[in-house]
């Protein structure tokens, strides 16, 4: 568990530092920006690395149960994983799914987090998925703040995303679908070690 806390405060916290605009700036000012972006992924890379080798250890030593969630919580998840696919996709497509949820990215990683919060009532799923969340809230606050005003925004999405929008907002739909349903029916429990298709495990 302490390994997974550490991996989520190390990637949570450096992420979170790239919020605070002035420091960040500040920091990169002193050390250049090259520098401060290869910190940044050594670091992030880092986290991710000891969050995946400390959830490993805390589900092989056994859950830490605080709730009992229903079945049903589990296929409300795996439906729920079905748009976080599609945002994925979307943040790389320009196009009007892009342009009205503003922070794609950002969005599934909220859909993902809370998806997995219902589907897990163990104290370290609670600390991964809650904490993801927690993130990515603030981060869309964070970038509220730091918006265009209204008129430079709807310019700023509204010429270059038009034009192959709906091309590009198709191939967002077809292709999340399709990697939503292979990673669910196949890789997660290949990669995760979880079934979550029913009907399997």
């Amino acid at each position: 568990m302490l390994i997974l806390i550490l991996g989520l405060v190390l990637f949570l916290g450096i992420h979170a530092f790239s919020i605070a605009r002035a420091k960040r700036a500040e920091v990169i000012g002193q050390v250049g920006e090259n520098r401060f972006k290869l910190g940044y992924t050594l670091l992030s890379a880092l986290g991710l690395v000891l969050i995946g080798v400390g959830f490993h250890q805390y589900r092989a030593a056994g859950y830490i149960p605080v709730w009992d969630p229903p079945v049903w919580t589990r296929h409300l998840a795996l439906l729920l994983m079905l748009p976080v696919f599609v945002l994925l996709a979307a943040a790389y497509l320009p196009g009007r799914i892009r342009a009205r949820t503003k922070h794609p990215m950002l969005l599934a990683v909220k859909i993902w987090a809370t998806a997995h919060l219902l589907a897990n009532g163990d104290l370290g799923s609670m600390l991964l998925f809650g904490g993801f969340l927690a993130w990515a809230v603030a981060a869309r606050i964070s970038a509220k703040r730091r918006a265009l005003p209204a008129g430079a925004v709807a310019a700023q999405h509204g010429g270059a995303a038009a034009p192959a929008g709906r091309r590009n907002d198709l191939i967002a739909l077809v292709l999340g679908l399709v990697v939503w349903f292979l990673f669910a029916r196949y890789l997660h429990p290949l990669l995760i070690g979880v079934s979550v298709w029913p009907g399997r495990g």
